[in-house]
């Protein structure tokens, strides 16, 4: 798999010859490896222009924006790596399928709920008692019946997402205070990490659907949009907890990050840069790690497992196949 770079610097970044090339604002050369890149992510202020763009298209790199306030700005996407438009149409017609759009929306509920739980109950008889949680979780998977609308799903989701999320208060130590989920912008330093981390997971979904022909604007549960890849928010909640929260837990529980990471004074909790760079550093590091695929008996990269989602799901609207969500099995 292909490499992510993070870039948290302001200057310019522009080709240089055969490679890019990062100048910062105080003159500093850096020189990206690019025939390893899948991507590179923007944090800092930078200036780049037409001509690496078609550089970077010509490799197949993507480029993901972040703003100043930690959040996903946009992306510049490469061509398509793949491009069919049987794959499209078979997409567009399960969205305007009501029973088949709804059938997709309840199984990346159901997974997001699966992968929600996995987390939970790791952390259950380990000094906490999330019992409660556990079972709150476990109703709002059985509630998804069929028959149920888009809003109606919407609705199981985020009843369940208020469950898990009340497990954060006591994962996290003092003095990091969670208090419910806040965002545009997040009120403190949990709610920031969650926003970041979430943001990194939408991203790295988005360059996996492009590996495939989807269309990453037309989506079964979340309304299609304006500027948004739609289809990477239905994805990404199956991944959230197994990339974004763990990072934070496994961080904040090991002092690596501290509320000393963070700053509040522009309306609101935003990471400082060098607790953007821990942060980005151990999510790179957890997309590197392995598991044994039961289905393909061999190992892959947790960032590999994006990808194959995105081709389970084209395989589904092609022929018919059960689509199944990513549940973690280990």
């Amino acid at each position: 798999m292909n490499d992510n770079y993070h870039i948290f610097s302001d200057g310019r970044l522009e080709r240089h010859d055969d490679t890019v090339r990062l100048v910062t604002e105080g003159g500093e050369k850096k020189y990206l490896p690019i025939e390893n890149a899948e991507a590179l992510y923007l944090h800092g202020q930078i200036d780049y222009n037409t001509r690496l763009m078609s550089f970077l298209n010509d490799h197949g790199i993507a480029l993901h924006v972040f703003g100043w306030n930690d959040y996903y700005a946009g992306s510049v996407m490469p061509e398509r790596g793949q491009t069919s438009g049987q794959t499209v149409v078979s997409q567009v017609r399960a969205y305007d399928d009501p029973e088949h759009r709804q059938s997709l929306a309840r199984k990346f509920i159901r997974g997001s709920i699966h992968n929600m739980r996995a987390n939970v109950k790791y952390y259950d008889g380990r000094g906490y008692d999330f019992g409660d949680v556990l079972g709150r979780l476990e109703v709002q998977r059985r509630a998804l019946e069929p028959g149920m609308d888009t809003s109606e799903l919407m609705g199981v989701e985020a009843t369940a997402r208020r469950a898990y999320y009340a497990t954060f208060d006591e994962i996290l130590p003092d003095p990091f205070v969670f208090g419910g989920r806040q965002y545009n912008p997040p009120d403190n330093e949990a709610n920031s990490l969650i926003s970041f981390g979430n943001s990194l997971v939408y991203a790295n979904i988005v360059s996996a659907i492009r590996a495939t022909a989807l269309d990453p604007a037309v989506s079964f549960l979340h309304e299609p949009g304006e500027r948004r890849y739609s289809l990477a928010l239905d994805i990404a909640d199956l991944f959230k907890p197994l990339l974004a929260d763990r990072v934070i837990f496994r961080l904040v529980n090991r002092n690596q990050l501290t509320v000393d990471d963070f700053e509040t004074d522009l309306n609101g909790c935003l990471l400082t840069e060098s607790g953007r760079k821990t942060y980005s550093k151990a999510f790179e590091e957890t997309l590197e790690e392995t598991i044994e695929h039961p289905r393909l008996n061999r190992k892959v990269s947790y960032q590999y497992l994006l990808r194959i989602e995105a081709y389970k799901l084209k395989k589904h609207l092609l022929t018919g196949e059960e689509y199944v969500p990513f549940e973690r099995w280990w």
